[in-house]
């Protein structure tokens, strides 16, 4: 028994491993490849470097620059909502030092203090004090200023003779800095804002005083800065801190005077030993400060996590790409290397110089075997018919002869090319079918079919049970291409039919004019034939109408946004009985929809955020704890039932909600819209965030003061005026229209015209008409012949 083959040990692998790297032409193909990738990637990798970090650091800072300008915006408007009201508190009649010291009408002034009180949504405690009086009033009635000071309300450091100096000498708007406050035993710091009244009076007569929990402040802050982890401060005018909020470790006291004479912008500070990012932001309307601060590896942690990633991506790229270049230089070199050894096995050992390159040994081999090598023509017919199918028509003379000569081009290009497949569906038992199937490939390899005039090739590829056509047509007819190529495929199915009993379905690709593009139709052929299947014919599968099988992105479904602002308004009206039957409508209208599982739920879901969206403007915080209940329904029913519950408790909270009616307030609301009515932002919901009440209570409200409702109210006032403008001025229309506010020209013209039966143009002409015959002097002509003399 002979002894097997030793197996090559590692060290002589390694030798005949390196022996591939001894040639120069080797080791310049991995060179040249190494640098071919490398120097573009290192290009690419110090661009995106450089912006990905300075775009994401500058992302960063601008928004928590961003963010503190929000807070400070937030808590501006509600520190100067808070002026506004005592500057109401000071002209209101019923707040009066004699109103509220009268026995008659003290209860009207206490319980115009409460009205007010209750339009603030940030003071915990709203107090009115007369200069030099012993009592202090609030919505609860008047009480001694030493009891409220020192039962009621007990500041920690604020003492009793400074607070009576203050109430009595502020003649400024002031706000100390937040303190424990005591108050019926529990303590919670608490700010304190001083308003004189009147206000910017140099000699006002009283103070109103505003008690604001800490909290409220930094809630406001906190629902801002909501990803924030830093500390965030407020500093007032003189550099003390009203408030802070400390998310991580506090400052010392020296630290935060620095922080509070801060330029607005982003700094690097080193405070308490360690470096910070600090951004700063000051308010024009009361002199404040508004500070953040992070440790600095917490700001830029997301980018010194991008800069983490970007090197250890740009490393495992250079290691990867440098082992691919390697690879594909072996690979490359191969060849090369088998014809050198097909050459000197060929040939003498005398005739093959050491100091001749691969490339010479290459050339010389192919001069040497063109003379003695046949071209076998169907083999040279296939490979071109796959490489036009697969590759389409390269840019070689060499090619483009074999092309002609094998009859796949029209002369002076005036043809059409495209692919067609052909897929057998089943097969018959024994030779019978693969007979059979033989047959039409040598039938079909090169036929003309004289009716539609078309030269036919056929080439068998690499998919199993499939067999491709290239059809060749003149382009020199004015018939339509798609029912040339229908005329095509009805002929082969003929001759198919007359020789074979085997079922088969057909791709068809699309018709080209260049030969190039045929290898885009052979795609397109495949495509055809996968969708075979949802084709309701059966056989032949033409690309070109695969468009007509997708559905068009108008066809698809969702909740009509009509249908959902009816929905929402129905619950904010607190109306059920129109909820409840929009609520089975929309689910009627969805059942009947066929839709896939992912976009239905996406649906429901959608539909139970507008009611979740409605329940949370009411404060109904409680519906979100029962979150997990209301999503978990399996069916539309469930939902349906989920719904209705939902709805029932949304509009009880709605007539909860009914507030009583306010004519001071009105009145300011009114004068208000009179006065803006001719800014185009002007809106129910701006009117009622300015005077912090809900936009339904506003509507009610509104309509019962004027009688029409907001929108009816604000076009009657732009009608006014523009009617005042056309009258008393010249301006083009254009003008007056955006002057008093409404942008969309046509449509106000076909509103007036509706209301006055004239355009405007038409109106000014018309009173223009009768100014001049009012002014027109009577001359002797025109009299009666009996006034004559």
């Amino acid at each position: 028994m002979a002894n097997p083959a030793p197996k090559p040990s590692l060290l002589n692998r390694f030798r005949l491993s390196w022996n591939h790297f001894k040639s120069k032409l080797l080791l310049k193909y991995a060179f040249s490849y190494i640098l071919i990738f490398l120097i573009p990637l290192t290009g690419v990798t110090i661009f995106v470097y450089e912006n990905a970090v300075k775009g994401l650091r500058v992302e960063i800072e601008q928004s928590n620059v961003n963010q503190l300008n929000q807070v400070k915006s937030t808590i501006d408007t509600r520190m100067k909502e808070l002026q506004e009201l005592a500057g109401r508190i000071a002209y209101d009649r019923h707040l009066t030092p004699y109103m509220v010291r009268h026995p008659y009408y003290s209860l009207e002034a206490i319980q115009t203090l409460a009205n007010y009180k209750a339009s603030s949504n940030i003071a915990e405690d709203l107090l009115l004090y007369f200069h030099g009086d012993s009592n202090i009033y609030s919505y609860r009635g008047l009480a001694d200023l030493h009891v409220t000071f020192d039962s009621f309300y007990q500041f920690e450091r604020w003492t009793s003779e400074e607070l009576r100096r203050d109430l009595n000498e502020t003649r400024q708007p002031l706000v100390r800095p937040a303190e424990n406050v005591t108050v019926n035993s529990r303590m919670d710091p608490m700010l304190v804002m001083l308003v004189p009244i009147k206000p910017n009076d140099p000699f006002p007569y009283g103070t109103v005083l505003y008690l604001m929990k800490e909290s409220n402040l930094t809630g406001v802050m906190d629902s801002i800065l909501s990803d924030f982890s830093g500390s965030s401060y407020i500093f007032g005018p003189s550099g003390e801190v009203l408030t802070a909020n400390n998310h991580g470790v506090s400052l010392p006291r020296d630290e935060l005077k620095n922080l509070s004479a801060l330029e607005p912008g982003i700094h690097n500070l080193e405070l308490d030993g360690e470096p910070y990012s600090v951004v700063s932001v000051q308010s024009e309307e009361n002199g404040w400060t508004y500070v953040t601060t992070m440790p600095s590896f917490q700001f830029f942690s997301r980018v010194a996590h991008v800069q983490t990633l970007i090197l250890i991506v740009f490393c495992i790229t250079v290691i990867t790409g440098i082992a691919a270049a390697l690879l594909l230089a072996k690979r490359q070199y191969h060849p090369i290397r088998d014809l050198m050894e097909f050459a000197k096995l060929r040939g003498s050992g005398n005739d093959a110089p050491k100091l001749r390159n691969e490339w010479e040994w290459i050339r010389q081999t192919l001069h040497d075997y063109s003379a003695r090598i046949d071209l076998q023509e169907p083999f040279v017919r296939n490979q071109c018919m796959l490489l036009l199918l697969k590759h389409g028509k390269p840019d070689d003379p060499e090619i483009e002869q074999m092309i002609l000569s094998a009859g796949f081009k029209h002369p002076q290009g005036k043809g059409l090319y495209f692919s067609a497949i052909l897929s057998w569906d089943e097969t018959v038992p024994g030779d019978k079918s693969w007979q059979e199937r033989h047959l039409l490939q040598e039938i079909l390899s090169n036929v003309c079919l004289p009716g539609p005039d078309a030269q036919i090739f056929g080439v068998e590829f690499s998919v199993k049970d499939q067999f491709a056509l290239i059809i060749s047509l003149p382009d020199d007819t004015d018939i339509p291409v798609q029912s040339r190529m229908e005329q095509v495929i009805e002929a082969i199915l003929e001759v198919i039919r007359k020789y074979s009993q085997l079922s088969l379905s057909i791709g068809v690709g699309m018709a080209y004019r260049d030969l190039a593009l045929l290898n885009q139709s052979f795609i397109e052929a495949a495509a055809a034939l996968e969708h075979r299947m949802i084709r309701r014919s059966g056989q032949v599968s033409y690309f070109e109408q695969l468009v007509e099988l997708v559905p068009s992105a108008a066809q698809s479904f969702w909740i009509p946004r009509k249908s959902m602002l009816k929905l929402e308004q129905s619950l904010k009206q607190g109306n059920e009985s129109v909820a409840a039957q929009m609520i089975a409508d929309t689910i009627d209208k969805i059942k009947d929809e066929p839709l896939q599982v992912h976009l239905l739920r996406c649906i429901c879901f959608d539909l139970l955020n507008a009611f979740l969206r409605t329940a949370s403007e009411f404060g109904m915080h409680e519906v979100f704890a029962n979150m997990p209940e209301l999503t978990s329904f399996e069916t539309l029913e469930e939902l349906e039932n989920r719904l209705l519950s939902l709805a029932s408790a949304i509009c009880a909270q709605v007539e909860q909600n009914t507030e009583t009616s306010e004519p001071s307030l009105m009145d300011d609301i009114l004068a208000y819209v009179d006065k803006q009515f001719a800014d185009y932002t002007l809106s129910l919901e701006h009117v009622a965030l300015k005077f912090a009440i809900s936009t339904s209570y506003l509507s009610r409200s509104f309509k019962d003061k004027t009688g029409s409702n907001f929108s009816q109210y604000i076009w009657q006032r732009r009608m006014d005026e523009v009617i005042r403008l056309l009258q008393s001025t010249s301006a083009p229309l254009k003008e007056i229209i955006e002057q008093v506010g409404y942008l969309d020209a046509p449509n106000f013209i076909r509103k007036f015209k509706k209301e006055t039966g004239l355009t405007p143009g038409q109106y000014r002409k018309e009173h223009a008409l009768k100014g001049a015959a009012a002014k027109r002097p009577v001359k002797l002509a025109d009299l009666p012949p009996f006034q004559k003399s």
